[in-house]
């Protein structure tokens, strides 16, 4: 008779909207989760339990939390959903404390995490393109603006059972051979709607409302898609900057009441990740020759207003 398959130890590190989402999600349907977090979050979650609300359910799930990276001892499956601008630092305190034959899978924003983890500690995670609108209006509260679904690649044996593990554990999963360009197809959406929804404060939709901010997005999109050609990248269902225009558009119009996550750090007086952004597209841009002036504008206009030189 065949043995029932075990369900993974999960450990989310950096347990907030994104985490908290998905670490939710794989804990409603059997997985052992353990969310590390900030003290307030571990506080509210170990009292209460984790509250998921969505547009088809709201429910208390119950998950372990720590504010402790040593909780991740054990995990089978990691969720590196810190920061960028902690990315280093706590990949090399990770991997004092991972198993050797955990998967760690990078759920964050801009296209150079998975170098950036490999080169500080080490471990060899999986790059991940992260489609959710979720947010954390309070400690041990996440709410589902739009979506809940992901991307891994390359294509291997490992990313394929990956991806089974998800869906097994309710989590929408597809394994891509060009996971660069899926990378980069998110990274277009996400510099073109997060600094503009920071600077003007204003949701998705009442960007998408405006013709001069349509026009702006346009801008950003015309010169992440030069960039994108000179590294010779294919972008799905970016062919051309009309594309990716209509793209971006469309994402703004699914979740016309999404706050990007550089609007909500700033309104929290919190460091954003913007340098993963629009600033590393005004980098790349530099190094190959294609003009960025709006990306560079607003990433500069971005550290002004979080107080970061």
């Amino acid at each position: 008779m065949t043995q029932p398959e075990t369900w993974p130890r999960v450990a989310v590190i950096g347990a907030g909207a994104v985490g908290g989402y998905f670490g939710g999600i794989m804990a409603r349907t059997g997985a052992s989760v353990v969310m590390i977090g900030r003290p307030a979050f571990v506080e509210a979650v170990n009292a209460k339990g984790l509250f998921l609300d969505t547009a088809k359910f709201q429910e208390m799930v119950r998950v372990e939390a720590s504010s402790e990276l040593s909780a991740v001892r054990g995990a089978d499956i990691v969720l590196f959903c810190v920061k960028t601008t902690d990315t280093a630092a706590t990949a090399r305190e990770l991997a004092t404390f991972l198993s050797p034959a955990a998967v760690v899978v990078s759920l964050q924003n801009g296209v150079d995490n998975v170098e950036q983890i490999r080169a500080a500690s080490g471990i060899d995670p999986i790059g991940t393109v992260v489609y959710v609108g979720a947010a954390a209006p309070e400690p041990g509260r996440v709410r589902l603006l739009g979506r809940g679904d992901l991307v891994i690649g390359p294509e291997t044996e490992r990313t394929i059972r990956l991806a089974a593990q998800f869906v097994r554990c309710g989590v929408p999963c597809r394994v891509s051979h060009n996971i660069e360009g899926e990378l980069w197809t998110k990274f277009v959406i996400n510099c073109a709607l997060n600094a503009a929804s920071a600077l003007g404060q204003a949701k998705y939709g009442r960007i998408a409302e405006s013709a001069d901010g349509r026009q702006l997005l346009r801008s950003i999109v015309e010169e992440m898609m030069a960039v994108a050609t000179a590294a010779n990248l294919t972008l799905p269902s970016m062919e051309n900057s009309e594309a990716a225009c209509a793209v971006v558009m469309s994402i703004a119009t699914q979740m016309p009441e999404q706050l990007s996550s550089t609007g909500q750090d700033l309104k929290r007086g919190k460091r954003t990740e913007i340098d993963s952004l629009n600033g590393y597209v005004a980098r790349r841009g530099a190094e190959l020759g294609v003009p960025t002036p709006v990306n560079q504008a607003l990433y500069t206009l971005v550290k002004l207003a979080e107080g970061q030189p």
